[in-house]
């Protein structure tokens, strides 16, 4: 089992803004290709599917911990990157596909290289300083303890 490595982070807005964009572009290329005739939205949902892949999860909560699991076949676990929030876990992967020539001819392939990129919100706040992720055998597992919920306290006042 391979250990991941976590970054903390305060906000997530910059990565998605940022992945937004590459979007955006792509999708413009396409628009653009066709004299700006054509479907923009088919744009966009085309330029989305060819740039990056939402990998399937499944986020649990038990005993005040929660655990996602992601699903990322065929990636090594050095090109894994995870972000948490105390609101949000982003998970990015690199894929790569190589043919080798000394193997045969291919005749079909529908192996791509690419991007998995998947924002996942918590349902309560967490303790992002301990969260911990590994990966073995195309499975991220992430686990990350629910926070402490701050609560009200009343303060006894002194007379002076």
């Amino acid at each position: 089992m391979a250990n991941v490595p976590m970054t903390q982070k305060d906000s997530i807005g910059d990565q998605l803004e940022q992945l937004h964009e590459r979007i955006a572009r792509r999708a413009y290329d396409l628009f653009r290709s066709r004299d700006g005739w054509g479907d923009a939205f088919g744009d966009w949902l085309s330029a989305e599917a060819e740039l990056v892949s939402k990998p399937a999860v499944e986020l649990r909560e038990q005993d005040g911990i929660f655990t996602v699991a992601a699903a990322l076949p065929g990636v090594d676990a050095k090109d894994i990157a995870v972000d948490i929030t105390p609101q949000d876990v982003v998970i990015k992967a690199a894929t790569e596909q190589k043919h080798t020539e000394t193997k045969g001819q291919v005749h079909r392939c529908e192996f791509t290289a690419g991007q998995y990129f998947r924002s996942l919100p918590f349902p309560k706040p967490v303790d992002a300083t301990k969260a911990k992720a590994e990966y073995q055998n195309g499975m991220l597992s992430i686990t990350v303890p629910i926070a402490p919920e701050a609560r009200a306290k009343r303060v006894d006042i002194k007379a002076a």
